[in-house]
């Protein structure tokens, strides 16, 4: 009578309620957000979607930088975020020196 009890998921134990919540984006979702923000990035607000395109270019990746095939957007992001973001800061250094030069 009770024979089958508890061996639903036994084969599968992530099957049911182990596994994380799916209601946020995935990786990949996150890899084009962040590809989409670095491209933004150059050409408006550099000093804000240059960081928003790392951050979501190094969640994307995970923990790891192998298999670029399946991660390349997130890792263009992460690389396009980070000139981005020196570029911005460059800019701003810059402009803040007298003479209103580069550099």
């Amino acid at each position: 009578m009770m024979a089958g009890f508890g061996n639903g998921t036994r084969g599968y134990p992530r099957s049911r309620g182990r596994m994380w919540s799916r209601t946020g984006p995935d990786r990949a979702t996150l890899g084009i957000i962040g590809a989409i923000c670095a491209v933004a990035g150059f050409f408006t607000l550099g000093i804000v979607l240059g960081p928003a395109a790392m951050a979501c270019g190094w969640l994307a990746l995970g923990r790891t930088w192998s298999g670029a095939s399946r991660q390349a957007p997130a890792l263009v992001a992460f690389v396009l975020g980070a000139i981005d973001t020196l570029l911005a800061i460059l800019w701003l250094v810059g402009a803040a020196t007298p003479g209103n030069g580069m550099l």
